[in-house]
């Protein structure tokens, strides 16, 4: 076979070549990408979660004892860290980082149950409407839709009136804040996968609806289940001190840090840490659990994980 000589590229061919490769870059094979651990949240998760659990061991005084002549001291470090209150006293002399220990306790504890409670009805729902369908799909979501347009604070603060502040109106006011939101999102899910070829197999082989949804639709939706329940831990942290500084909350003197910073905003001007550092620390751990959450949704959803 002869072998013919190609033809050099003429200097217009070289120019239009280097102007396309300019211009369309060819694209390679990017590595595969995973999201980075959020590694600075979980610490400040990991830290909050230790404060609430060892609170009688890090506690350096009583969150409730008074100490009038106290009242109001600066943090340590403001006078020199001689005192013995690191982040001051509030207006009955109680230590704020003490309070502020406790209080983490109280938000976390609000926020387990209520999840728990709120996020189970939501889940429930959000499976039966998804996977049964007609009128009772129709039904379940009228309500849902009449949850969200009813004012949640106004609802809470009407439960605090009638049934008395305490640790269970709390969580059930916030638990009804919340179940509209996972039945919403979790009915979406179940509508995607009652149309999957294993559903079809498992109605073909005589399981019966109960079985079906408890067996084939839960496990597959748990993954979304948990990452609606990382992304609402903080507004369920919000809603707890919201409800506390509107005093439809915990009743003092149990420490709240929506308490916290209820009882230190008319004395921002002479005492700004009553009220600053709790309001910190809200902000700390629910823009540290929304990052955690985003984190989580991106590991677990393979449709959002980046390639």
């Amino acid at each position: 076979m002869a072998i013919t000589d190609r033809p050099s590229p003429t200097v217009e061919q070289r120019r239009w070549s280097l102007w396309r490769a300019m211009v369309w870059p060819r694209r390679e094979a990017a590595p595969r990408r995973t999201a980075r651990v959020p590694w600075i949240p979980i610490v400040i998760i990991s830290v909050i979660v230790i404060m609430a659990v060892f609170a009688p061991l890090l506690a350096p005084h009583s969150p409730i004892d008074q100490t009038l002549r106290d009242k109001l001291l600066p943090p340590a470090w403001m006078l020199g860290g001689k005192d013995k209150y690191f982040l001051g006293t509030d207006a009955f002399g109680r230590d704020i980082l003490s309070r502020l220990i406790y209080g983490a306790r109280v938000s976390l504890l609000v926020a387990l149950l209520a999840l728990t409670a709120g996020g189970g009805v939501g889940l429930a729902i959000g499976i039966v409407a998804g996977y049964v369908g007609g009128a009772v799909d129709s039904i379940l979501m009228r309500l849902v839709d009449a949850a969200f347009t009813f004012p949640a604070i106004l609802f809470a603060l009407l439960l605090a009136v009638t049934l008395g502040q305490g640790l269970g109106t709390l969580v059930i006011a916030i638990s009804l804040l919340l179940w509209a939101s996972f039945a919403r999102v979790i009915r979406g899910e179940v509508l995607a996968l009652r149309q999957r070829d294993f559903v079809a197999l498992a109605k073909v082989r005589g399981c019966s609806s109960l079985r079906i949804m408890l067996t084939h639709i839960l496990p597959n939706v748990l993954n979304t289940f948990m990452v609606l329940v990382t992304l609402n831990i903080g507004v369920v942290i919000i809603a707890e001190a919201t409800l506390s500084f509107l005093g439809a909350g915990i009743p003092p003197p149990t420490p709240t840090w929506g308490l916290m910073i209820s009882e230190g905003r008319g004395r921002i001007a002479e005492a700004w840490w009553v009220a600053l550092i709790p309001g910190v620390a809200i902000t700390l751990l629910v823009l540290s659990v929304n990052l955690f959450g985003d984190w989580l949704r991106d590991r677990l959803d393979p449709r959002l994980r980046q390639l």
